[in-house]
Protein backbone atom coordinates (compact mmCIF):
# COMPACT_ATOMS: atom_id res chain seq x y z
CA UNK A 1 0.00 0.00 0.00
CA UNK A 2 1.37 3.35 -0.91
CA UNK A 3 1.12 6.76 1.12
CA UNK A 4 -0.77 9.38 -0.54
CA UNK A 5 0.00 12.93 0.84
CA UNK A 6 -0.91 16.32 0.33
CA UNK A 7 1.16 19.18 0.92
CA UNK A 8 -0.35 21.85 3.35
CA UNK A 9 0.87 25.24 3.54
CA UNK A 10 4.41 25.55 5.95
CA UNK A 11 3.77 28.33 7.93
CA UNK A 12 6.88 29.46 10.18
CA UNK A 13 5.92 30.24 13.91
CA UNK A 14 8.83 30.97 16.54
CA UNK A 15 11.42 29.64 13.92
CA UNK A 16 10.22 26.71 13.27
CA UNK A 17 8.43 25.24 10.52
CA UNK A 18 4.93 23.31 10.68
CA UNK A 19 2.54 21.71 8.91
CA UNK A 20 5.10 20.64 6.56
CA UNK A 21 4.37 17.69 4.76
CA UNK A 22 1.44 16.33 6.74
CA UNK A 23 -0.28 13.04 5.83
CA UNK A 24 -3.74 14.05 4.77
CA UNK A 25 -5.05 11.28 3.12
CA UNK A 26 -4.93 7.95 4.32
CA UNK A 27 -3.13 4.75 3.63
CA UNK A 28 -4.11 3.58 -0.16
CA UNK A 29 -6.00 0.29 -1.47
CA UNK A 30 -7.09 -0.38 -4.90
CA UNK A 31 -11.26 0.30 -3.86
CA UNK A 32 -10.66 3.10 -1.79
CA UNK A 33 -8.26 6.14 -0.98
CA UNK A 34 -8.26 5.64 2.75
CA UNK A 35 -10.21 5.57 5.70
CA UNK A 36 -11.53 9.23 6.34
CA UNK A 37 -10.86 8.75 10.34
CA UNK A 38 -7.42 9.33 9.47
CA UNK A 39 -8.09 12.56 7.36
CA UNK A 40 -7.18 15.62 9.00
CA UNK A 41 -9.94 17.67 7.74
CA UNK A 42 -12.53 14.75 9.04
CA UNK A 43 -10.69 15.26 12.03
CA UNK A 44 -11.47 19.14 12.12
CA UNK A 45 -15.42 18.55 11.41
CA UNK A 46 -15.51 16.76 14.21
CA UNK A 47 -13.85 19.25 15.89
CA UNK A 48 -16.16 21.35 14.64
CA UNK A 49 -19.43 19.77 15.15
CA UNK A 50 -18.57 19.45 18.66
CA UNK A 51 -18.35 22.66 19.19
CA UNK A 52 -21.13 24.07 17.21
CA UNK A 53 -23.13 21.50 19.44
CA UNK A 54 -21.87 23.04 22.58
CA UNK A 55 -22.32 26.82 21.47
CA UNK A 56 -25.85 26.26 20.07
CA UNK A 57 -27.03 24.15 23.22
CA UNK A 58 -25.50 26.63 25.55
CA UNK A 59 -26.10 29.95 24.05
CA UNK A 60 -28.77 30.08 21.71
CA UNK A 61 -32.70 30.12 22.77
CA UNK A 62 -33.71 26.57 22.40
CA UNK A 63 -37.20 27.66 19.86
CA UNK A 64 -34.71 29.19 17.88
CA UNK A 65 -34.64 27.57 14.33
CA UNK A 66 -30.95 28.21 13.75
CA UNK A 67 -29.47 25.46 16.09
CA UNK A 68 -31.07 23.07 14.38
CA UNK A 69 -29.54 24.30 10.89
CA UNK A 70 -26.31 25.24 12.26
CA UNK A 71 -25.75 21.82 13.98
CA UNK A 72 -26.89 20.18 10.74
CA UNK A 73 -24.63 22.39 8.62
CA UNK A 74 -21.59 21.29 10.97
CA UNK A 75 -22.61 17.20 10.70
CA UNK A 76 -23.51 17.78 7.10
CA UNK A 77 -19.76 18.86 6.71
CA UNK A 78 -18.60 15.50 8.36
CA UNK A 79 -20.84 13.26 7.21
CA UNK A 80 -20.64 14.33 3.57
CA UNK A 81 -16.46 13.44 3.69
CA UNK A 82 -17.67 10.37 5.01
CA UNK A 83 -19.98 9.17 2.42
CA UNK A 84 -17.36 10.91 0.10
CA UNK A 85 -14.92 8.45 1.17
CA UNK A 86 -16.79 5.74 1.23
CA UNK A 87 -17.52 5.95 -2.62
CA UNK A 88 -13.07 6.06 -2.91
CA UNK A 89 -11.63 5.17 -6.35
CA UNK A 90 -14.63 3.46 -7.56
CA UNK A 91 -16.54 7.15 -7.99
CA UNK A 92 -14.26 9.75 -8.27
CA UNK A 93 -17.05 12.38 -9.49
CA UNK A 94 -19.35 11.53 -6.51
CA UNK A 95 -16.17 11.57 -3.75
CA UNK A 96 -15.61 15.20 -5.36
CA UNK A 97 -19.68 16.45 -5.46
CA UNK A 98 -19.97 15.00 -1.71
CA UNK A 99 -16.17 17.07 -0.47
CA UNK A 100 -17.96 19.72 -2.29
CA UNK A 101 -21.25 19.50 -0.40
CA UNK A 102 -19.48 19.09 2.98
CA UNK A 103 -17.22 22.69 2.14
CA UNK A 104 -20.97 24.35 1.09
CA UNK A 105 -22.00 23.44 4.39
CA UNK A 106 -19.24 24.26 6.28
CA UNK A 107 -20.00 28.05 4.51
CA UNK A 108 -23.46 28.33 5.48
CA UNK A 109 -21.92 27.53 9.04
CA UNK A 110 -19.02 30.19 8.78
CA UNK A 111 -21.94 32.58 8.06
CA UNK A 112 -23.72 31.39 11.07
CA UNK A 113 -21.28 32.50 13.01
CA UNK A 114 -20.36 35.37 11.64
CA UNK A 115 -23.74 36.61 11.50
CA UNK A 116 -23.74 35.43 15.14
CA UNK A 117 -20.61 38.16 16.37
CA UNK A 118 -22.30 40.83 13.91
CA UNK A 119 -26.10 40.48 15.15
CA UNK A 120 -25.11 40.58 18.63
CA UNK A 121 -22.34 43.58 18.25
CA UNK A 122 -19.40 41.05 19.43
CA UNK A 123 -15.97 41.44 17.22
CA UNK A 124 -14.93 39.34 14.88
CA UNK A 125 -11.01 38.42 15.25
CA UNK A 126 -8.75 40.30 12.52
CA UNK A 127 -6.28 37.79 10.64
CA UNK A 128 -3.37 39.36 12.69
CA UNK A 129 -5.28 39.37 16.08
CA UNK A 130 -3.13 37.88 18.47
CA UNK A 131 -6.17 35.40 19.67
CA UNK A 132 -6.54 34.27 15.92
CA UNK A 133 -3.18 33.73 15.37
CA UNK A 134 -2.83 31.51 18.83
CA UNK A 135 -6.27 29.54 18.13
CA UNK A 136 -5.06 28.97 14.76
CA UNK A 137 -1.65 27.75 16.07
CA UNK A 138 -2.94 25.66 18.25
CA UNK A 139 -6.05 24.09 16.05
CA UNK A 140 -2.97 23.11 13.25
CA UNK A 141 -2.32 20.05 15.02
CA UNK A 142 -5.38 17.92 15.71
CA UNK A 143 -3.29 16.27 18.60
CA UNK A 144 -4.83 19.09 20.70
CA UNK A 145 -8.67 18.65 20.04
CA UNK A 146 -9.20 18.08 23.68
CA UNK A 147 -7.56 20.71 24.47
CA UNK A 148 -9.51 23.33 22.01
CA UNK A 149 -12.60 21.78 23.63
CA UNK A 150 -11.73 22.49 27.37
CA UNK A 151 -10.71 25.98 26.01
CA UNK A 152 -14.08 26.56 24.93
CA UNK A 153 -16.13 25.03 27.65
CA UNK A 154 -14.80 28.11 29.65
CA UNK A 155 -15.42 30.75 27.29
CA UNK A 156 -18.18 33.28 25.86
CA UNK A 157 -20.32 33.07 23.33
CA UNK A 158 -18.07 35.37 21.74
CA UNK A 159 -14.64 34.05 21.93
CA UNK A 160 -16.52 30.51 21.14
CA UNK A 161 -18.08 31.82 18.18
CA UNK A 162 -14.41 33.17 16.76
CA UNK A 163 -12.58 30.05 17.75
CA UNK A 164 -15.27 28.14 15.43
CA UNK A 165 -14.76 30.69 12.25
CA UNK A 166 -10.99 29.93 12.82
CA UNK A 167 -10.98 25.87 12.52
CA UNK A 168 -13.65 26.49 9.89
CA UNK A 169 -11.57 28.33 8.02
CA UNK A 170 -8.93 25.85 8.48
CA UNK A 171 -11.40 22.95 7.24
CA UNK A 172 -12.43 24.59 4.27
CA UNK A 173 -8.63 25.17 2.62
CA UNK A 174 -8.24 21.40 3.77
CA UNK A 175 -11.25 20.60 1.47
CA UNK A 176 -9.90 22.61 -1.25
CA UNK A 177 -6.91 21.22 -1.30
CA UNK A 178 -8.93 17.91 -0.93
CA UNK A 179 -10.94 18.13 -4.14
CA UNK A 180 -7.86 19.63 -5.90
CA UNK A 181 -6.29 15.96 -5.31
CA UNK A 182 -9.65 14.08 -6.40
CA UNK A 183 -9.65 16.16 -9.29
CA UNK A 184 -5.90 15.50 -9.87
CA UNK A 185 -7.05 11.55 -10.15
CA UNK A 186 -9.93 11.90 -12.09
Amino acid sequence: MALMALRVPIRVVKGKKILRNKIIMAKENNTNIGSYKNLIVYKKTVLIYGITYYFCNKYLDRKDRTIDQMIQAARSGKQNIVEGCSAGKKSLRSKAFLVNVAKSSLKELLEDYEDYLRVCNYRQWEDKSVEKIKIRELASDSENDKQIMDIVKNRSPDVIANIAIVIINQADYLLYKFMQKIEKDN
